[in-house]
């Protein structure tokens, strides 16, 4: 028995399809490979016994394929169980169970209740995998990114599905891919005006950082501030660790080329003024999160004010 589990369809949908193509020679699938749409069939748990107990046809085994598990209720789903427990040796059951593999819920996911006893495969998608599926895809399209595009869509926390529907409609410019032409079109990164905000505000353009932050507050009112206060904590934090002595040795790949641009920002300002505009963006972003301060913008207003005066030395207007 085989569970794929996790949380990214694409990922899922290419696990399966690599386990299909490993078990059966194409011109044996039609007679022995069984695909049961879980949720759309009526009676799920008795159509995988029937398939189950099947014998193969000029093949070693029969593969049965149950997707999308975990849209099942209890009850299909607990007959669905019972039948993988009776599955006869030398059949393949392979069970799509999309839950991340160590959450609790109830019913148990299929994973759990199998333990060792199945081959599990985890779809969840890490920084590293999205890396290298962005590279993958790119190959596939031959196509070209710099390295900070790549790198935003790695940190990201979209599916591989939306990663690359962001690269095959930027891949069709012919041009290689910038961070800016992702910004623009891409749902994969997660506010790029913000980003833009603490970019702006942390090399002294205090005055372009506001007009960003307006925008942002003009388009989401209640919803602006959290983003932005995010955004210049990262960056301050990122500043600060430039700024100790090390020179920013702990910094995670994915951050190193901003870590180049920012390098002379730290030497100028110091670990000091660093550590402050991190502290005092980490209270703003607090503050909001938390519900002590209804006002998001004035928060942001004052904020950039602060960093801008005390940290980066810059001007509001």
């Amino acid at each position: 028995m085989i569970i794929i589990e996790g949380t990214d369809v694409l990922l899922a949908a290419r696990a399966l399809d690599a386990i299909v193509e490993r078990a059966l020679p194409s011109e044996l699938r039609a007679l022995n490979l069984d695909t049961i749409a879980g949720p759309e069939t009526d009676h799920v748990g008795r159509a995988v016994a029937d398939a189950s107990t099947a014998m193969p046809f000029l093949a070693d085994r029969r593969v049965i394929v149950v997707r999308n598990c975990h849209q099942l209720r209890a009850q299909p789903r607990r007959d669905v169980w019972a039948a993988a427990q009776a599955l006869p040796a030398g059949n393949t059951l392979v069970l799509e169970d999309l839950f991340p593999p160590n959450k609790k819920t109830k019913p148990e996911p299929f994973g759990a209740l199998a333990g060792r006893k199945a081959l599990r495969i985890d779809t969840t998608p890490s920084a590293e995998v999205r890396n290298r599926f962005v590279r993958e895809t790119l190959a596939g399209l031959k196509a070209v990114a710099e390295p900070r595009a790549i790198a935003e869509l790695s940190a990201s926390d979209a599916d591989c599905g939306s990663i690359q529907n962001d690269l095959e409609k930027l891949a069709l410019s012919g041009k290689p891919i910038t961070f800016e032409m992702l910004a623009d079109e891409s749902v994969s990164i997660e506010d790029p005006k913000a980003w833009q905000y603490a970019q702006a505000l942390v090399e002294g353009r205090a005055g372009e950082a506001l007009a960003i932050a307006f925008e942002l507050f003009a388009n989401d009112p209640r919803g602006a501030a959290v983003p932005l206060a995010s955004a210049i904590a990262g960056e301050m934090a990122l500043l600060w660790e430039l700024a100790r002595p090390g020179g920013g040795e702990a910094i995670e790949p994915r951050h190193r080329w901003r870590a180049a641009k920012l390098q002379p920002v730290a030497r100028r300002i110091g670990a000091v003024r660093a550590r402050r505009g991190y502290e005092a963006a980490v209270r703003g972003f607090e503050a909001v999160v938390t519900g002590r301060i209804d006002d998001g913008r004035a928060m942001i207003e004052l904020l950039t004010a602060d960093i801008a005066a005390n940290v980066t030395g810059s001007r509001t207007a």
